[in-house]
């Protein structure tokens, strides 16, 4: 299994298959000492020959030049329990090779290339061992290749943009993609061809990485730059992340794939009786709709009374906890990228952090907390242990934090008077973003980050890593934001979520509003329920006014039932950025629960119900767009039905254009 654009002289090092024999991996080294690449699934090939090496500080180039000292392979298998997760359990089965490659003249260096091989796709890293002539080291390029086998439609938004990662993707030919790509990247071949992702896992103390085009359907890794240029700054023993390549028959194959997981690090919280799933309401949505304001002022948001009345409104429908955002002195003025002036533990003087603290506690919900940080990590970084500290104490534990800054403008102490400036995604903020997370697990404290580093999996070496942002998300419909479209729903899932779990903030029933909060929401009411199955977080938020909810008890209830920690879950039928329907089974009872999301057309969708214990009664309770439903004209329009099911039945859901259906299963 050779490449043909391989050099006649390319001496082969060795194939690895997965377990089952469907997919496999060639390796090779040229008559140049260059090692290279290439990837097949079920005999037809995903990526052809592409090179593998990194540029170091010096100008070597551990990737040219290099000789086979040996090769290892075994086969592991084993199936792990997540604490939380969309399902309880994860089998990890794959076959490795290991290949140890020398610098042929001197200074002799060595390069371990790691391959891991799934049913499902394929993960490789760099490993440096300790070695006299490789300590301290800079990496100031990354020659890894993706070079796809066909033109494949393609879902990306660019990398190294203003906004980070909040941007609506574009479907094109990936040779008409742009520059630079951000991953997930998620491609369909043509014909019958498979579905891929390109992404990467285990991200730790390494540049986040994107893929810079080389050529129409070739790509090479990109590693956001410290703003001196250096790429990475490494000290053996030292390891990249996993560079992954997910391959699956279906688009839901995407949605289902462990492999991100099973490349992360077991649980390191030794008692995770703390981590709780669950959902949560706060005053969040009210400061988008301009009735209050983060600052202080006559329209303060954060006060003691809001916060009282957002508890009770909590303990009353059974809700997890509240956030309040702007609690906290240093929102006044322009606080976007100018974080320097908040504090993490003084409250304005209308909010009273230990009472409203106490009373979220008496009333049987908590507290959430909040620090925006505005990307100003020194500010954060000098409180840090003191905030944490008292969060530990008032019993928050639960804490969503922010980062709004653009650009390459995150500011980094230099021992001068000035600040240097990075990218969210460079490796100054992923040690950052991994302080911050071991910090808080030693606090007891579930993390939800917003403005992120993307996941790579590390919510399974740290489990109170509970959600994320890092995509659009429902603040882009409120009226300042220009809104979503229809079909990005349906394209999250299928790249943003294969990162993981993401913060969307659903639930909003004000779709008929007027003036200033006018409808910029591209869904019905049903299709906002839908969005607690369909898109994955473990803290899910009730993003709405309590009066809204208060309007429609009904459909209320959906969201007050629906869990957002699974046992199962399987996605029922799906193409990409145009519908999706996903089940996912309860962790916690025998309930099954389905969502089904379409864009701006109109359809139908026929959903089997194999998925059911057989032999079973179940009573269905489903939710659906009304007849005169859609998204423009009558988002309200909705309907609340029962009828017994099995598991031999097919359920018919009539979807109106950016609606959708949600339905629990019984028994």
């Amino acid at each position: 299994m050779v490449d043909p654009a391989a050099p006649a002289s390319a001496q082969s090092v060795a194939t690895l298959s997965s377990p089952d024999g469907s997919i496999r991996v060639h390796l090779d080294l040229d008559d140049r000492g260059v090692p290279a690449y290439q990837v097949t699934a079920d005999g037809e090939a995903v990526v052809d020959r592409s090179r593998l090496g990194v540029v170091l500080g010096d100008g070597d180039t551990l990737g040219v030049g290099m000789e086979v000292v040996e090769t290892q392979t075994s086969e592991h298998d084993e199936t792990w329990t997540q604490p939380w997760g969309q399902q309880a359990t994860v089998r990890d089965h794959h076959r490795e090779l290991r290949v140890r490659l020398r610098s042929a003249s001197p200074p002799e260096r060595e390069m371990i290339l790691v391959f891991r091989a799934f049913n499902d796709g394929v993960g490789f890293r760099y490993e440096w061992p300790e070695q006299p002539e490789l300590d301290r080291f800079r990496i100031m390029d990354e020659r890894t290749e993706f070079r796809l086998a066909d033109d494949p439609t393609t879902w990306w938004i660019r990398a190294y943009e203003h906004n980070r990662y909040e941007y609506i993707y574009n479907e094109t030919k990936l040779s008409e993609a742009g520059y630079a790509l951000h991953t997930p990247l998620t491609m369909a071949f043509p014909g019958e061809g498979p579905f891929v992702a390109l992404h990467e896992a285990n991200l730790t103390d390494y540049a986040a990485m994107s893929l810079r085009r080389t050529g129409p359907t070739r790509f090479q890794a990109d590693l956001a730059p410290w703003s001196n240029g250096v790429r990475v700054y490494g000290e053996a023993p030292f390891r990249s992340p996993w560079r992954t390549i997910l391959i699956g028959d279906e688009p839901g194959d995407l949605v289902t794939n462990m492999i991100a997981l099973n490349l992360n690090e077991p649980n390191q919280i030794e008692d995770t009786s703390w981590i709780e799933p669950g959902k949560y309401v706060g005053i969040w949505w009210a400061m988008h709709l301009g009735m209050w304001t983060w600052g202080s002022g006559p329209n303060h948001g954060a006060t003691t009374e809001h916060a009282k009345d957002y508890i009770d409104f909590a303990a009353e429908h059974g809700f997890d906890g509240v956030l309040v955002e702007g609690w906290n002195r240093g929102w006044d003025g322009n606080w976007v990228g100018e974080g320097a002036d908040f504090s993490f533990t003084e409250p304005y003087p209308d909010f009273d952090l230990e009472e409203v603290a106490a009373y979220a506690r008496e009333k049987g919900t908590r507290l959430i907390g909040h620090h925006e940080t505005s990307g100003h990590v020194p500010n954060y970084e000098a409180q840090m242990e003191e905030a944490y500290d008292l969060l530990e104490r008032l019993d928050v534990n639960a804490l969503k934090t922010g980062y709004v800054d653009h650009g390459m403008d995150f500011p980094r102490e230099t021992g001068g008077d000035s600040l240097a400036r990075e990218w969210n995604y460079g490796q100054y903020m992923v040690r950052h973003y991994r302080r911050s997370i071991e910090l808080a697990a030693e606090h007891g404290i579930m993390l939800d980050i917003h403005e992120p580093v993307k996941g790579t999996g590390l919510r399974r070496t740290y489990p109170n890593l509970m959600t994320q942002e890092g995509a659009r998300g429902q603040e882009f419909n409120a009226p300042w934001g220009g809104g979503n479209g229809p079909d990005h729903i349906p394209t999250l899932v299928f790249t943003r979520l294969l990162a993981g779990p993401m913060d969307f903030t659903p639930g909003i029933f004000n779709l008929d509003a007027e003036g200033e909060e006018a409808n910029s929401v591209p869904t019905t009411l049903a299709g906002q329920l839908a969005l607690y199955v369909v898109l994955f977080s473990p803290l899910h938020m009730a993003a709405d006014l309590p009066k809204n909810y208060e309007a429609h008890p009904d459909a209320f209830q959906f969201i007050k039932d629906v869990p957002t920690s699974w046992a199962e879950t399987t996605v029922i039928d799906a193409a990409i950025g145009d519908h999706v329907t996903i089940a996912r089974k309860d962790r916690t009872s025998d309930d099954w629960y389905l969502g089904a999301k379409t864009d701006g057309s109109a359809r139908t969708v026929r959903v089997a119900l194999d998925f059911l214990a057989d032999d079973t009664s179940y009573t269905a309770e489903i939710y659906r767009d009304g007849a005169e439903a859609g998204w423009t004209s009558n988002p309200m329009d909705y309907e609340v039905e029962t009828q017994s099911v099995e598991a031999n039945d097919t359920l018919q859901l009539r979807l109106a254009p950016g609606g959708g259906a949600a339905v629990r299963f019984r028994q």
